[in-house]
């Protein structure tokens, strides 16, 4: 089963759904959050560097801080995959400038 492959245009009538799906890993140290579009699996990826640079350190660990920060990640997530900004993969890479920072959230520095 292919999970990151959808190449496909996206429309103003696709539906992106995001089921709770998640992972870290540790090699990498990169997150992954799972989204639904057209029926297809696409994986939304995100650095620990970037997780903290937006959101500062968090002593729960990655998935906790992932889980806390879940929707400003989905809302990168769902532009870039609205913009079509797939990698060659088929995957989707959440950069610093895609997240939208809470208001009066404070960044480490």
């Amino acid at each position: 089963m292919e999970l990151s492959r959808n190449r496909s245009p996206i429309s103003q009538n696709s539906a992106v759904i995001f089921p709770r799906l998640e992972s870290w890993n540790t090699m990498t140290k990169v997150a992954t959050i799972a989204a639904d579009v057209n029926k297809k699996r696409v994986l939304c990826r995100v650095s620990m560097e970037i997780l903290i640079d937006n959101f500062g350190e968090m002593e729960e660990g990655p998935l906790r801080m992932l889980a806390t920060n879940r929707i400003y990640l989905q809302n990168a997530a769902r532009r870039l995959i609205e913009m079509n900004a797939f990698e060659e993969d088929g995957s989707i890479i959440i950069r610093a400038g895609d997240i939208d920072k809470p208001v009066g959230q404070v960044t480490s520095s």
